[in-house]
């Protein structure tokens, strides 16, 4: 369905409609890498843009851990009460936003933890070598070990300062050579840009956060046609 497109590859949106606005704004296709939702002003809004841009075929987003979240929190599991998904919720069952409630439950289901391309990875946590060759399971089901690593990265199994589980990248130095990871989920970028990170092997990274919903902008990589 992708191969041979224009794509325009775009990071955590977090909330932030203007900007996923001007990324949307495009004639080429979107990969979404996740994180559509929590901490910006408007959720919703954004859920709804890219619902347009997955009903008009020009989009798609990758399921990232915050949009797992809200999906659970829809089917009626029991959740911490953690402030921007409670934000997030309220603003999906405000009545005016009823169109994008109604659905948003089937669309996260169907989202993917990983998209491949010709030697393109698309994911929002991080890789893992099985994901070449493995078909994504259902990003709502039973969270394997694989799935994980797409959602959430890779985890040192410490905690850091901030509550938040300290991660490490050394999954990118088992990317092969010649291919290329975009993912999101960590924010690495110090100048702004989407930051690249080279593995022993001959692989890429692309991290594509950069911070946006929380304070900084959103970024995206617009590629050639991919085989």
């Amino acid at each position: 369905m992708l191969a041979g497109r224009k794509l325009r590859v775009v990071g955590d949106v977090h909330g932030d409609l203007h900007a996923f606005r001007h990324a949307a704004a495009t004639d080429r296709f979107v990969i979404q890498l996740g994180d559509l939702i929590d901490y910006g002003p408007d959720s919703a809004g954004t859920f709804r843009l890219m619902q347009q841009l997955m009903d008009e075929r020009r989009g798609l987003f990758i399921l990232g851990n915050h949009d797992r979240k809200l999906a659970r929190a829809l089917q009626g599991r029991k959740m911490r009460r953690d402030p921007p998904l409670m934000e997030t919720l309220a603003q999906f069952m405000a009545e005016e936003n009823a169109d994008v409630h109604q659905r948003a439950l089937a669309d996260l289901a169907q989202a993917p933890p990983w998209v491949v391309i010709g030697q393109s990875v698309f994911v929002h946590g991080g890789f893992h070598i099985r994901m070449l060759g493995e078909a994504p399971p259902p990003g709502l089901g039973t969270v394997t070990p694989l799935l994980s690593r797409a959602l959430f990265g890779e985890t040192t199994g410490r905690m850091q300062k901030d509550g938040y589980p300290e991660r490490r990248l050394n999954w990118v130095d088992h990317i092969p050579a010649g291919y290329t990871v975009y993912c999101g989920h960590d924010r690495r970028s110090t100048d702004g840009r989407p930051w690249v990170r080279h593995g022993r092997m001959g692989g890429r990274a692309i991290f594509t956060d950069t911070g946006a919903g929380k304070g900084g902008h959103l970024a995206w990589i617009d590629l050639p046609p991919l085989l």
